[in-house]
């Protein structure tokens, strides 16, 4: 087997490509759920919004790529998905919790590259809205949890401490 077939059929392809599948349809879900809560819903022509929707999502897709790079990296498990699975997971959600405070502040406040509609409830100290938090927890610990999962029948090896005597 050439080393490029092994990496495609290894479980950490797998767990990426669901991972980005899961992504990549979560934030489409939510971003246009959230239109309300953005005044482009009430502005914005069709297209605008199609796009917007669109565009945040595949911007959102980056992100949680992004966010779950910078946890493996942090983390450091060469055996994820089958061990370190909770640790991963909020090293990913950390991350993407940070962003999200800092782009949305940048956009919001600084660029003004988008505004909150009067039904975005946001957090007073901050101003940041309380559905992009929600998002970046609820979209990637969906996301992980369905690219953590095993193939039916097998399951993950147990953890077992063993007893040294000297």
């Amino acid at each position: 087997m050439s080393n490029w077939a092994a990496w495609t059929s290894s479980s950490l392809c797998r767990a990426l490509k669901c991972y980005v599948l899961a992504v990549a349809i979560y934030n489409l879900a939510w971003e246009t759920a959230q239109l309300p809560l953005y005044t482009l819903r009430k502005n914005g022509t069709s297209w605008q919004i199609i796009f917007a929707v669109l565009h945040c999502t595949a911007g959102d897709v980056l992100i949680a790529i992004g966010a779950l790079f910078v946890a493996l990296l942090a983390v450091g498990v060469p055996g994820w998905p089958e061990t370190r699975i909770a640790r991963t997971a909020f090293a990913t959600l950390a991350a993407g919790l940070c962003y999200t405070v800092y782009s949305e502040y940048l956009n919001t406040t600084i660029r003004n590259a988008w505004a909150y509609s009067d039904l975005m409830p946001t957090l007073p100290w901050l101003g940041t809205g309380l559905a992009p938090l929600a998002q970046w927890i609820v979209v990637p610990s969906l996301s992980l949890a369905y690219a953590a999962r095993l193939p039916a029948g097998q399951s993950r090896p147990r953890r077992t401490r063993t007893a040294t005597h000297e």
